[in-house]
């Protein structure tokens, strides 16, 4: 009786790993609202990423950069560039009081639309860019994001970018 107990058991916890493991990762970014030059739109992370890969902007992310004077090109290169980083000295560095500045910094351009938890988010969006492939790029903190919606500040992301460059080159050492 026991032994058949537990083949049940065990049975119901493979299956439930299996469908755990069929479930998509939950809370990623699904849109971004794009703050540029006094406009703003809500773009799907699928349009970035187009742009990204093909170079080419389309639907409301090509209206926006159009309204505000902005080349493509420029925005394309922004979300691509990397930064080295492993996750697991970015992870620890963050968790610091420096690494909660550097946090609150890069908060002024990248953070949640609704103002709460933005260190824990971009933390999280940070930690998750570096651990796939040692680099950040824009375009996968906005894709790891761990809310519905995140806000890029376009009139501020090319600070952003430097201020976090600055924080990752010390921490470059242990890579």
């Amino acid at each position: 009786m026991q032994h058949r107990t537990r083949q049940v058991l065990t049975a119901v916890a493979l299956t439930s790993l299996g469908f755990g493991a069929l479930v998509a990762p939950a809370g990623a970014a699904e849109s971004v609202r794009l703050n540029y030059r006094g406009f703003s739109r809500t773009v799907p992370v699928a349009l970035l990423t187009a742009l990204a890969e093909t170079g080419d902007s389309s639907g409301s992310l090509d209206g926006l950069l159009n309204q505000a004077g902005q080349n493509p090109a420029e925005l394309r290169s922004l979300l691509t560039r990397p930064l080295p980083a492993d996750s697991v000295v970015l992870d620890r560095s963050l968790n610091s009081g420096l690494g909660e500045w550097a946090l609150d910094q890069l908060g002024d351009s990248i953070h949640t639309s609704t103002g709460e938890a933005d260190r824990q988010a971009l933390r999280s969006a940070l930690v998750l860019s570096a651990s796939d492939d040692s680099h950040i790029t824009l375009l996968e903190v906005l894709q790891k994001y761990p809310t519905e919606e995140v806000v890029l500040e376009g009139d501020r992301i090319q600070d952003a970018y430097n201020s976090l460059a600055s924080f990752l080159r010390p921490l470059s050492i242990f890579l």
